[in-house]
């Protein structure tokens, strides 16, 4: 109660998403989904092989770890610390903070699982013929996996409270939205993991760059409607 109280004499939204990290960190919820992430790494990716095919793998990877920790953001403040937080500074910025801070978390995790697949693959195409140049891989397979962070974070905050209440709704469509967002041949998440994919074959790199700024928009539209429905949900 008393870091709400805090954190609602700072400016209207950093000082909010300052406190919603510190909510994450502290309580160490993010555990979870990191633990999730890393696992399906550790059983999909192998050393050795194709960096990015692995790092297309990595990046879809991210996707349901990013919808899960916009589920534990914006359910981890107490009820009376939420209630002060909303009186001080507005439902729909409290929510906004709790959104950027599962999405600072999503963030963090691919840094380090494009990191960690970079460190353990081999630099060339599928046939592992042509060498491919590691920067240019480790910024493509990085936008990759910011795109479907991004399109994480837009299920997490269209899955849940307070679009929809109660695990027995929102666990479900959490779910199945991740997987809708990767397998959807019009979803960004889609395009920019099938890129690589097919980079990885040809022997090139393309940032996918297009789907990142899809992907983008289509998160702050997400986003701008959760905390809308909050706004009017208090």
């Amino acid at each position: 109660m008393r870091a709400a109280v805090e954190c609602a004499g700072g400016e209207p939204v950093t000082a909010l998403v300052r406190y919603q990290c510190a909510l994450l960190v502290r309580g160490h919820r993010w555990l979870a989904p990191a633990v999730l992430y890393a696992a399906i790494l550790a059983i999909g990716i192998r050393g050795g092989e194709p960096a990015l095919d692995s790092l297309g793998f990595a990046a879809a990877a991210l996707t349901p770890s990013a919808a899960w920790l916009v589920r534990i953001c914006v359910g981890a403040e107490p009820d009376a610390a939420r209630a002060c937080t909303v009186a001080a500074r507005g439902a729909a910025r409290t929510h906004l903070a709790a959104l950027l801070a599962a999405l600072a978390g999503a963030l963090t995790l691919a840094l380090a699982g494009t990191g960690a697949v970079l460190a353990v693959s081999d630099p060339r195409s599928s046939d592992h013929e042509v060498r491919l140049d590691v920067l240019p891989t480790a910024a493509a397979g990085l936008t990759a996996a910011v795109s479907c962070a991004l399109l994480g974070v837009a299920v997490g905050a269209l899955a849940n409270r307070p679009v929809l209440r109660g695990p027995a709704r929102s666990v479900p469509a959490t779910l199945i939205g991740a997987l809708a967002v990767l397998v959807a041949g019009v979803s960004p998440a889609n395009a920019a993991v099938t890129g690589l994919v097919t980079g990885s074959r040809h022997g090139t790199v393309d940032l996918p760059l297009g789907p990142l700024a899809l992907a983008a928009a289509v998160t702050a539209a997400a986003a701008a409607a959760a905390c809308a429905v909050s706004g009017r949900r208090g």
